[in-house]
């Protein structure tokens, strides 16, 4: 039970909507964790990405966009970003990739509709974070940054209702 607390007291302090306990999970971050705190949360449900990668190297920066909200950029977003927009009813299911020596160096989110947006270098050790739960999509991301780029990332999953799925 005081772990249902904890879990709930965390999630009501981001500001974002509260999902029900039974439909809420969260992949651990992986990564080295060294830096500053980040966190995606933001209402809605998320319908676009951008990531920037250093130049052959490490994810530098990720954005996501809730309805036609961009959220602001986690670490930098020096150059081109490559980005996704999702379809109508299309959800993020999994996020997987590669980090290592202090850095995400890859990244790739799946949609609900098969495609995928790969960014990164394939070096380090692989990843694969996805929702325990039938139904549930990415929420959120949080994990840590150090103001060159993203050193470690988990994934936050729900279940998301609409007005017209509560009746």
């Amino acid at each position: 039970m005081l772990h249902l607390i904890l879990v709930l007291s965390g999630v009501c302090t981001i500001g974002m909507t509260l999902p029900l306990p039974n439909y809420y999970s969260y992949s651990m971050a992986v990564g080295d964790g060294s830096g500053t705190e980040y966190s995606t949360a933001y209402d809605g449900r998320i319908t676009g990405i951008r990531v920037w990668e250093n130049s052959g190297s490490y994810i530098r920066g990720i954005q996501l966009r809730y309805e036609g909200n961009w959220t602001t950029p986690v670490c930098t977003s020096y150059y081109s970003p490559l980005e996704m927009t999702l379809r109508d009813s299309e959800s993020i299911i999994q996020v997987s990739g590669k980090y290592g020596s202090g850095y995400i160096y890859e990244i790739m989110f799946v949609t609900s509709q098969g495609r995928s947006l790969k960014v990164g270098q394939p070096y380090g050790t692989s990843f694969n974070l996805y929702p325990s739960l039938d139904g549930s999509e990415l929420r959120f991301l949080s994990g840590r940054q150090n103001g060159n780029g993203i050193t470690s990332i988990g994934a936050h999953w729900a279940v998301y209702y609409t007005d017209d799925s509560k009746a």
